[in-house]
């Protein structure tokens, strides 16, 4: 099967995958009274807010990985930069993941920068953004370890993976591939391919490690916890905006931004569904009632996402035309 014909319907899955979950979710919830909480108990002021969080948090990404390029390259202009990542964005609502690679073609488009190098500073702040992610994950694992554990007990199944990884089949695809890469070993240092890879590696190797050479390190990590940061109040301060979410307090807020996080990541495009069945979890076992859950989850997604639509499709009509000169 052609590998284009294979990428659309794995993207057509997983969309599918979260469409099928969002109506799961839905399907029992009546309309009118979603309807109604929006329009009679939402501080929209409070979603205003919360969006105003989320550009912020991209301009703090924007100037951290501004620091990232710079070792390996020049130090690209803030305002490619800046629209180069809200592009990204959107690319992921498109197709899941291939932000990270949209801005970095935009950026060494733009900026005339090497792409592979540009890969490898993404990498970075992907691992950056996981090490931050699974200290939230402590965090809240500390503050809120009855939602956590409720969560894995009865929301996950992780015995399947548990017994493919202790299978003999897992063991004897380990021995197979070893075996092949000791057999073939000379045919593979001596290949064209592998040279070509090699290069691409020690570019990607620039980048992947440009942290070491940042010339600001206090700052370049000051930006990286200010991007969780700001994560974490561009949803707590949603709570503030629904009556039924007012009180709960931030270790109710981590929670629902850590676990929503994690429904964010999921293959999905914008976490539909994974993201909206998180949140609603969290959030009936704090005691807000199913419709109320519902209805926070589908305006705080929605509107998150309506931004990063609204911005990244200007940034996409603004870049050439900023650039139109060059």
């Amino acid at each position: 099967m052609n590998k284009s014909i294979q990428k659309g319907l794995r993207i057509f899955l997983f969309l599918s995958m979260g469409i099928i979950i969002l109506w799961w979710l839905y399907k029992d919830q009546n309309p009118y009274e979603l309807l109604e909480i929006m329009k009679n108990d939402v501080g929209y002021g409070w979603i205003v807010l919360s969006l105003i969080m989320g550009l912020l948090s991209h301009i703090s990404r924007t100037i951290r990985w501004q620091m990232l390029i710079e070792p390996v390259e020049k130090r690209p202009g803030a305002v490619n930069t800046f629209l180069a990542v809200m592009i990204g964005y959107l690319a992921n609502l498109a197709i899941p993941r291939m932000g990270e690679i949209s801005r970095c073609g935009v950026l060494s488009k733009y900026e005339k920068l090497s792409f592979t190098r540009l890969v490898g500073t993404v990498v970075t702040e992907r691992v950056l953004d996981l090490i931050m992610l699974l200290l939230a994950l402590g965090l809240m694992i500390v503050l809120q370890y009855n939602v956590f554990a409720d969560f894995v007990n009865n929301k996950m199944d992780l015995s399947g993976l548990a017994k493919f990884f202790s299978s003999w089949w897992f063991a004897l695809i380990i021995l197979f591939a070893g075996g092949a890469i000791l057999v073939f070993r000379q045919n593979i240092l001596n290949s064209q391919m592998y040279f070509r890879l090699k290069d691409l590696w020690l570019k990607f190797k620039e980048g992947l490690f440009s942290y070491r050479n940042v010339r600001n390190k206090p700052l370049f990590f000051l930006h990286t916890l200010l991007i969780f940061v700001l994560y974490f109040l561009m949803i707590y301060v949603c709570f503030f905006g629904f009556p039924f979410t007012r009180e709960l307090g931030p270790g109710a807020g981590l929670a629902v931004f850590v676990l929503g996080s994690f429904g964010m990541v999921a293959p999905v495009q914008g976490g539909i569904g994974p993201y909206h069945f998180m949140v609603i979890s969290t959030l009936l076992f704090f005691g807000v009632q199913a419709p109320q859950a519902a209805a926070f989850a589908l305006l705080v997604h929605g509107s998150l996402n309506g931004m990063i639509m609204i911005t990244g499709l200007l940034s996409l009509v603004a870049i050439p035309l900023i650039n139109k000169k060059e």
